[in-house]
């Protein structure tokens, strides 16, 4: 009888291992590095270059290098055509499509996000927390010639968008104290709330009337609703926003934009159902 190796992580009954076990995995703290920098090529504004990955990342231009030419090789990112600048490559495209396809929650709303997106004529995101933060796995664009500039796999504020509003206005005071004492408090308008009572007193509202607004805190002239999917449990599986320019909002908001927003919620809600391990 062979002795359990006391440096191998443990597993439940089912054979998993568990998030605390998995960090003590061999090479565990070097994926940690390579995902650190492929995560700043996704977030980068413009294709950033190995100089500016090891100054965001903090490792060594070496190691970075080491990284870099890693993940070329396995497709996840390529080189621009100066050769010096990289993007995300098609293999990590491809895997992230793959899953937002085969996303229960995705393909449970599909119909009822063309549906609002008919009713009202605007940009229809879908959304989901991710570290953090809140990142957008399905959009819909308005039939309008001004669109929204924001694609699938873009993250936004847990504090100045509607979605994430929404989604904090779920969750248990604890919870979402939690979340909030990291919360960076960007500024990226005017309007935008930048002070932890501002932002509480927001939530404490959004989670009174049922649904969140982004009065052009999260992008100029942007005005959001957003409301969460609530699982049979209550916590929310999602988060659902209606997007327009400002100057294209309508009089009546509640028959316009919210009724249709609650309801297409409550249809995806239902097309869930109850959620294993919740």
């Amino acid at each position: 009888m062979s002795t359990p190796d006391p440096t191998s992580p443990s597993k439940d009954t089912a054979g998993v291992i568990s998030a605390t076990d998995a960090k003590t995995v061999a090479g565990a703290a070097a994926f940690s590095k390579f995902i650190a920098v492929l995560q700043l090529v996704a977030d980068a504004e413009t294709p950033p270059n190995v100089a500016k990955l090891s100054a965001a990342s903090g490792y060594p231009r070496p190691t970075v290098h080491r990284i870099v030419a890693a993940l070329q090789a396995e497709g996840l990112i390529v080189a621009a055509a100066n050769g010096t600048t990289f993007g995300l490559g098609p293999r990590l495209v491809n895997l992230a499509s793959r899953s937002w396809e085969r996303s229960d929650l995705r393909l449970a709303a599909v119909d009822a996000l063309m549906e609002l997106r008919n009713v009202t004529s605007e940009t229809i995101h879908l959304a989901v927390p991710s570290q953090g933060e809140m990142v957008y796995i399905e959009k819909l664009e308005s039939p309008h010639a001004v669109r929204m500039a924001s694609r699938v796999g873009t993250r936004v504020s847990l504090t100045s968008s509607s979605v994430g509003k929404a989604y904090l206005a779920t969750l248990s005071v604890a919870e979402r104290e939690a979340l909030l004492k990291d919360a960076p408090l960007e500024r990226f308008t005017e309007h935008t709330l930048v002070t932890l009572d501002a932002v509480r007193k927001e939530v404490t509202a959004t989670e009174q009337r049922g649904y969140a607004e982004d009065r052009e805190e999260n992008e100029v002239a942007i005005s959001c609703y957003g409301a969460a999917i609530r699982g049979t449990d209550g916590r929310a599986v999602g988060c659902i926003s209606i997007s327009m320019p400002s100057y294209r909002l309508k009089g009546d908001a509640q028959a316009s934009y919210i009724e249709p927003l609650l309801m297409a919620c409550r249809t995806i809600a239902a097309r869930l159902g109850p959620i294993p391990g919740r």
